[in-house]
């Protein structure tokens, strides 16, 4: 695996060009129509055509994408301090407010510190039990060879799990509708790219999204006054959040402890459940793969629950989750914004550049994974994961400002898709249309609709059928 070097120069270098190359686009407009028809097409087509460094506009506002392992290297470790969190902060703001996702420097800093004890290796593997539990619950639901949308099922659960883990709140009864206003609210947001600071429409899909972050705010409100009038401290997050003081002695007001639950609820469920979607419709393609996995984890783990003890045992299990992140990224780029002049491959760039940084490129890229569009989980054995490029493989991000609850996210995917497979084999449709939705997070835009074969069914009658391409 091949890789070019960046190049970072002196202020006196003169060897330096002005401007990546790049499409024209249309008059005002440029390449949005492009960009909106199909987001991830049009940055592969971007890298194909023009290289690993593009400058396109949209509406004016002009960005750049960098393209390769070392460039995400940069941006997010080696020169991470030169960079703000880019145009993605403005439109999850409208949402989240100034929490640990939407605030840069001292800021955010102080708000890790906050939150960090709630994600620690101890803490994070107690949660294991509820992760389990809430999907047994959710699978004593299912009849065998009933059908559902598991996307959805997925969603209500990661969402029941990161609220009773996080805020020791059982939401057993009010999922579906909670579950249902965070769509619409990731669902109905224009591209942070060509965002602008515009006021959200008073109109059509982002007043709706509007709305359901008002009934939202008004669960997380009621959430924090039943809290403050209980005076109990749970040892949960919200309760952390509520007895934290600044360094000046100041507790913080609700309108702050809003702004963190919301980001820790919204974070924490919407990844977490793109990516197990994704798995399951990956598994269905390469029915060599889940046999493989299933037999992993019959001759682990028998009929009994898996435990987080149980995990270093199933290294298949592992792979596979790994390689779902990599062909399909839940968080499918990464946005910067440059405080100060920098200077990368070849090119010098102005204090105020906007910059891209696409996992969805990054992670197939064929010069660094050979066959990026194949579903492999095998690929990741020890010597693969060690000849990486840095900044090759990057589903949480990079550097300081990796996700937080990237532990949690790891660990809970591993246990619910165990916890699953051991009672059922969900097998997707024939002929349900897959298709990718980029908002800010990679969705199905039209769900997942499965069968589920009891787990003993797919033992005694295996496909034969061929592994597909991933995508």
């Amino acid at each position: 695996m091949s890789t070019k070097t960046v190049t970072i120069a002196s202020e006196t270098s003169s060897a330096f060009r002005r401007t990546p190359p790049g499409p024209r686009g249309l008059p005002v407009v440029g390449s949005l129509p492009q960009f909106r028809r199909d987001p991830l097409s049009f940055f592969q087509g971007l890298q194909r055509s023009y290289g690993d460094i593009v400058t396109v506009t949209m509406m004016g506002v002009q960005v750049t994408l960098f393209m390769r392992p070392e460039y995400t290297y940069y941006f997010l470790v080696e020169g991470a301090h030169g960079f703000d969190s880019g145009s993605q902060r403005e439109i999850m703001k409208r949402f989240l407010g100034e929490a640990l996702l939407t605030t840069d420097g001292e800021t955010h800093r102080r708000q890790r510190r906050l939150v960090q004890p709630a994600f620690h290796k101890k803490r994070v593997e107690g949660y294991a039990e509820i992760m389990t539990g809430q999907t047994g619950r959710m699978l004593d639901a299912w009849r065998p060879n009933a059908e559902l949308d598991i996307a959805r099922e997925l969603q209500e659960l990661t969402l029941r799990i990161i609220v009773k883990a996080l805020f020791d709140l059982d939401l057993q009864t009010r999922s579906h509708a909670l579950s249902q206003l965070f769509t619409d609210v990731i669902e109905n947001q224009r591209p942070g790219l060509v965002n602008r600071g515009l006021p959200p429409a008073p109109f059509g899909g982002e007043a709706k999204g509007m709305a359901a972050r008002g009934k939202l705010d008004e669960f997380v409100y009621e959430l924090i006054a039943q809290r403050r009038a209980d005076g109990r401290d749970r040892g949960d997050v919200l309760s952390m959040l509520l007895e934290a003081r600044d360094e000046d002695g100041s507790a913080m007001d609700d309108r702050q402890i809003r702004d963190q639950t919301m980001t820790l609820i919204a974070a924490g469920h919407e990844t977490t459940s793109n990516a197990l979607s994704w798995t399951f419709h990956l598994l269905s393609q390469n029915p060599r793969v889940y046999e493989r996995l299933l037999a992993e984890l019959r001759d682990t783990l028998g009929a009994r629950t898996p435990t987080v003890d149980d995990l270093p045992r199933l290294p298949y299990l592992d792979s596979v989750i790994t390689e779902s992140l990599r062909v399909y990224p839940p968080a499918w780029t990464v946005n910067r914004f440059a405080r100060e002049p920098f200077e990368l491959g070849g090119y010098r760039f102005p204090a105020g550049t906007r910059a891209i940084i696409p996992q969805w490129v990054v992670h197939h890229l064929p010069e660094v994974w050979g066959d990026p569009e194949s579903f492999r989980p095998e690929r990741w054995t020890p010597e693969f994961r060690q000849s990486l490029p840095r900044g090759a493989y990057f589903p949480f991000g990079m550097g300081p400002r990796i996700c937080i609850g990237m532990p949690l996210a790891e660990m809970e995917m591993r246990l619910v898709l165990a916890t699953i497979l051991l009672r059922y084999t969900p097998r997707v449709l024939p002929g349900w249309p897959v298709q990718p939705f980029p908002r800010i997070t990679l969705r199905l835009k039209h769900g997942l609709r499965v069968r589920l074969e009891p787990a003993d069914q797919f033992a005694r009658h295996p496909s034969r059928g061929e592994e597909r391409p991933a995508i």
